[in-house]
């Protein structure tokens, strides 16, 4: 099949931007055509043979979407089977609805999280909640959940159409190899505006109640963006200047080390509209590392049903602090732990089969006369 993918942008630490990367390598890996459409990026790589990237100049973004004015015309000129865009980038998932009208072909439409926003923004998103998103969730031929309990009110209209199918993980490039002892905490994401609600600010208040009884915990904070100030800032208020290390963006290739250079991976997400699956958790696991997420997270039943890590209630420091101690005082129980997320990770989440569902549904659609 000759399959578009429209995300906002490429090769930048965001989960729906990794999803794709990964998607398309392994879908050109079962013989498919990928275009990939989005914002130009410094940053470009190879995604392999059968992975077509096109980089659209952008003249802005509005909220966290990039707009690129190309796109509609890409759209129009490309020959394609399927297309398959992504929420909450709506630029390009409207484009794509369009498209998909315009030359009769099936649309698939992940649903990452809502579209919501701060201020004026959050104007903006309503508007488009009560008008332009209909009328994509309406045009989407499927629409793939990447997680079973997301309380999306926009989506129970469709729920015919709505299919789970969870985020897979690259379990060659994240796995348990040797290195030397790097922290005793690790937290990845993007540091904006626009990620406020992975919970680093709880994290931080967590591990002041957490130096309480290890004086010397060290956590390392992978990401950069414009609230990286403020962060150095906050950690620095709470006495935790020599507990927290602030490395900015980790490339992709060197995330394996740190995942196995830490004792644990945290992920205190605090909004459940907000938080699009968790990738970083199928990594850190895939690691083989015990993991800490908040009830908010995509695996979050898997990580309690197979004991892989432990789960605690979104915005309560004490609750996330209480389990990262645990998992210090009991290194055994936690290095059991991270056996068993590697093997949950074999068993559910390795992208070859998240992208076998996903080829099913597309063969599905484009066999329907």
């Amino acid at each position: 099949m000759r399959v578009i993918q429209t995300p906002a942008r490429l090769f930048t630490a965001g989960g729906v931007e990794r999803y794709v990367q990964s998607l398309s390598r392994e879908l050109s890996l079962r013989g498919h055509q990928v275009t990939v459409l989005c914002a130009d990026n410094p940053i470009q790589r190879d995604l392999g043979k059968g992975v077509t990237i096109r980089h659209l100049r952008s003249v802005g973004r509005i909220a966290n979407t990039n707009i690129t004015p190309r796109l509609p015309l890409l759209l129009i000129e490309e020959e394609f089977d399927i297309i398959h865009a992504h929420l909450p980038t709506p630029w390009s998932a409207d484009w794509s609805a369009a498209a998909s009208i315009f030359k009769n072909k099936p649309l698939v439409l992940t649903y990452h999280s809502d579209i919501v926003g701060r201020g004026i923004a959050n104007y903006i998103a309503k508007a488009y909640n009560s008008t332009a998103l209909k009328i994509l969730l309406g045009k989407a031929d499927k629409i793939l959940m990447t997680r079973k309990h997301y309380p999306s009110e926009h989506l129970r209209a469709y729920s015919d159409k709505v299919i789970e199918v969870p985020i897979g993980v690259d379990a060659e490039s994240f796995r348990p190899i040797e290195t030397a002892n790097i922290a005793d905490i690790f937290f990845l994401s993007v540091l904006d505006e626009f990620h406020t609600f992975k919970g680093l600010d709880n994290l931080l208040l967590a591990l002041k109640i957490v130096k309480k009884e290890f004086a010397d915990v060290k956590l390392v904070v992978g990401g950069s963006g414009s609230r990286l100030d403020y962060y150095l800032r906050l950690a620095d208020s709470l006495n935790l200047k020599n507990n927290v290390k602030f490395i900015g963006f980790v490339p992709e290739e060197a995330l394996s080390h740190y995942y196995n250079g830490c004792k644990l991976f945290v992920l205190p997400s605090t909004d459940p509209a907000l938080e699009t699956f968790g990738i970083v958790v199928l990594e850190a696991m895939a690691c083989g590392r015990p993991v800490i997420a908040t009830d908010v997270a995509g695996a979050a039943d898997d990580i309690k049903g197979y004991g892989t890590g432990i789960i605690v209630d979104h915005n309560n420091a004490q609750d996330l602090a209480n389990a990262i101690i645990f998992l210090l005082k009991n290194p055994e129980e936690a290095e059991c732990m991270g056996i068993l997320g590697r093997k949950l990770v074999e068993n559910k989440y390795v992208w070859h089969k998240i992208a076998g569902q996903i080829e099913q549904i597309y063969q599905e659609l484009t066999l329907q006369p």
